[in-house]
């Protein structure tokens, strides 16, 4: 089974069944079928003090991906770790690119999930 965390702050709205739907299908891609991924929607502070103290830069960025080192729990599950996106930025960059916002959220989350894969900048 792909688990798939999602929690956001609650004044972004985002479509968690869509987002849940595309990391099962890419994972599944992958030729993952027992995985867990958590992914939050923060904002422009949150993703800034991140940004500044797991990467020494101190400006927001449109998502950020931690994988787990010890990714196997007890049970066999394939941890694979977070991805956090910001949403202003999405919301930013989809305007920018004259895209819904969903469909900026999905890039990011596939952005993210790749670098979880390790699959870097293709």
């Amino acid at each position: 089974m792909i688990s798939v965390l999602i929690s956001s702050e609650s004044r972004y709205k985002i479509n968690r069944e869509k987002i849940r739907k595309l990391v099962q299908n890419l994972l599944g891609q992958a030729g993952l079928d027992e995985a867990e991924v958590s992914i939050l929607i923060a904002g422009t502070r949150k993703i800034r003090e991140l940004n500044r103290v797991f990467r020494k830069i101190d400006e927001e960025t449109d998502v950020l991906s931690f994988s787990l080192e010890e990714a196997r729990d007890q049970e066999g599950i394939l941890r694979l770790g977070d991805i956090i996106i910001c949403y202003p930025k999405a919301r930013e960059e989809a305007g920018e690119e004259e895209k819904m916002v969903d469909e900026k959220i999905d890039e990011l989350v596939e952005h993210g999930l790749r670098h979880l894969l390790g699959k870097h900048h293709e």
